[in-house]
């Protein structure tokens, strides 16, 4: 616990905080917490501490506890005053010596996800053994029907032609990523490629799944450099977040793509990277399931599998980037942050 005494040093610090009196109401806050919050602290004193969530009871839950010894952290912390925007923040509520509560802040603007390598059961891997298993059958039947079709297309369509196409490479696709997950192999080399290009691909295949009612929209950076890694793995990695997108009832997904000066990604600096953002309107990641969200077979749906993301962020991890997130209804955004070759770096690569 902390002694009261000590606060008057909080104007002084650069992290957020805030102070409450025994019954939650707001009694100060720092230079830092008002800036973040982008409030006075005239504005804050007084009202209930609870009140600044904006998203979930966490906080509200915590605060109820009369006696509480223990500091507690709250993750994934939403504050805002009622109707301006959140600010989200790692939170550490500490109950203080003399009666109240402290509320320390750490901003973020995204969720990084857990390492599912690390926290993976035995068993869980062994159900995606199986899983893979049992879906080799059908995909070898969609094979055959789809060569089939293709065969009786011939050359009378080019449109339907196309699509036959479509439908084959995709099966050989999750053909391949089965195998991959039933015994799995050393990645392939990278090799140069267009990230627009694989959108595009990613684009072209939302359409057919999801018609015409849903809005699609581009937003590329036409300076971002070609760069080495899988176009397969990474059309599949962005093609699982625009599905998910779809499946939260999304009416708009914009894709868009940035060049990032000076990013850190994971634990390493990066010079040049690649922001490449899939963001959507659709109803938000649920609560209960945001610090699980990347763990295989973990799913805000009845009939899904739980994987896509899980694939994606191993997609990430092989290139040397990372998938983060941050939601709430009406905006969710997920960001894959990949390392650029620097200027001296892509000559070198082209002349090798």
């Amino acid at each position: 616990m902390r002694d009261t005494g000590s606060l008057p040093t909080a104007e002084m610090m650069a992290t957020p905080l805030a102070w409450a009196t025994a019954d939650g109401r707001i009694a100060g806050a720092n230079p830092a917490f008002c800036r973040w919050l982008g409030v006075s602290v005239r504005r804050l004193l007084g009202q209930p501490l609870a009140s600044l969530e904006s998203q979930g009871e966490a906080l509200a839950d915590r605060l109820a506890q009369a006696g509480a010894l223990d500091a507690v952290r709250l993750s994934r912390l939403a504050l805002a005053l009622p109707g301006e925007r959140p600010r989200f923040a790692e939170g550490w509520l500490t109950p203080l010596d003399a009666g109240g509560w402290l509320l320390e802040a750490h901003p973020v603007d995204e969720f990084a996800a857990p390492d599912p390598a690390q926290v993976l059961p035995g068993a869980f891997a062994a159900a995606l053994k199986g899983l893979a298993h049992e879906l080799r059958n059908p995909l070898a039947g969609l094979k055959g029907a789809a060569q089939l079709l293709a065969r009786r297309a011939g050359n009378r369509d080019a449109a339907e032609s196309e699509l036959i196409e479509l439908i084959g490479a995709e099966i050989e696709r999750l053909n391949t990523l089965l195998e991959q997950l039933l015994s799995p192999a050393p990645q392939r080399p990278h090799a140069p490629l267009n990230i627009h290009a694989a959108l595009e691909r990613v684009l072209r295949l939302a359409e057919n799944e999801a018609g015409w009612a849903l809005q699609l929209q581009r937003d590329y950076d036409p300076s971002i450099p070609e760069f080495a890694g899988d176009a397969d793995r990474l059309t599949q990695a962005l093609l699982n977040l625009v599905r998910n997108a779809i499946q939260a009832g999304a009416a708009r997904i914009v894709l868009r793509t940035r060049v990032e000066h000076g990013a850190r990604i994971a634990e390493h600096a990066a010079p040049l990277a690649l922001r490449l953002e899939v963001a959507d309107d659709g109803r938000g990641v649920p609560d209960d399931l945001a610090e699980h969200l990347f763990l295989p077979l973990v799913s805000g749906r009845a009939e899904g599998t739980g994987l896509g993301l899980a694939l994606a962020q191993q997609v990430a991890r092989e290139h040397r980037g990372t998938l983060s997130f941050r939601s709430r209804p009406g905006h969710t955004v997920f960001t894959l942050l990949l390392p650029l070759p620097a200027a001296g770096e892509e000559k070198e690569a082209a002349d090798a």
